[in-house]
């Protein structure tokens, strides 16, 4: 236990570091940005789009996001109809998902949360759809034991959708380590592997996999601070065309393990494994 509490007090102080920054440019999201996933209009090829695609209607239901992080997907979901727990260990991203919710006057319908997912509660089938953004990776040594409360509280057919980073190619990714860029990460953070995807299959036997991100990684070069909204119309161009040959070449047996992000989404299943179950109790 005292490993895991070094654990999240070492990811908390990181990531309330990128709260307070971003906290003194807090501004209500953009339409532009609020357009780009409302109903109907997300795309296939990106990661985010394909992701709220997936959402359909949310009016009326329940959502978990799981690290939700200074609250930009929490407050996107809500703008969609949903109401919206959002849970986080970092206290100053919790801060900030308070504020960009009252800002974006989505705050009736959102609550936030600080608190490791491990020891975050929830009654019993109580949520609708369970959607985590880069988190799961963040957890991997207590990965049986967040799936196993994700169960316990989903209701029965919630669709639960992560989005994390993989790695199947170890020769890609030494490669793409010798990429002259800086990218953060937390001291103990890595992608997952076919282990941990075939664990995660174990408690979301229904899961499927979609593959993104082999040319799409060249976006970090393409888009000033990876923001496609605010891109020049040339630059989104390029982005368009590089993640439209993303989406034919990773739908692609043999090839799709090049990408080095997925989508995992699946729905949790009527005949829920009692031990399973038992596990997410507490």
């Amino acid at each position: 236990m005292r490993g895991q509490d070094e654990r999240w007090r070492s990811e908390a102080k990181f990531f309330d570091r990128f709260a307070a920054e971003a906290a003194t440019t807090l501004s209500p999201l953009p339409h532009v940005t609020l357009q780009r996933y409302a109903a109907g209009s997300p795309r296939r090829r990106f990661n985010k789009e394909f992701r709220f695609r997936l959402v359909q209607d949310l009016k009326g239901k329940q959502v978990l996001d799981l690290g939700c992080g200074d609250g930009t997907n929490s407050v996107l979901l809500a703008q969609r109809g949903a109401s919206v727990i959002g849970v986080d260990l970092s206290q100053k991203s919790i801060a900030l998902a308070n504020e960009r919710a009252k800002i974006n006057r989505v705050e009736a319908q959102t609550s936030f949360h600080c608190s490791p997912i491990e020891l975050f509660e929830l009654p019993e089938s109580c949520i609708d759809v369970i959607w985590g953004d880069g988190i799961l990776h963040h957890v991997l040594p207590q990965l049986e034991l967040v799936l196993a409360k994700m169960l316990f509280w989903a209701k029965p057919n919630a669709l639960v959708i992560f989005s994390e980073p993989i790695c199947l190619n170890q020769t890609l990714r030494r490669l793409r380590r010798k990429v002259p860029i800086h990218t953060d990460a937390t001291p103990n953070e890595r992608p997952l592997n076919r282990w941990e995807l075939d664990l995660i299959r174990r408690y979301l036997p229904e899961l499927k996999v979609r593959h993104f991100q082999f040319l799409g990684f060249f976006d970090r070069f393409l888009l000033l601070q990876n923001n496609y909204e605010s891109a020049p119309a040339h630059r989104k161009s390029m982005s368009n065309f590089l993640h439209w040959i993303d989406y034919v070449l990773l739908s692609t047996p043999g090839v799709r393990r090049l990408g080095s992000m997925v989508v995992l989404h699946g729905t949790v299943s009527k005949r829920r494994d009692p031990v399973l179950l038992a596990t997410g109790t507490g």
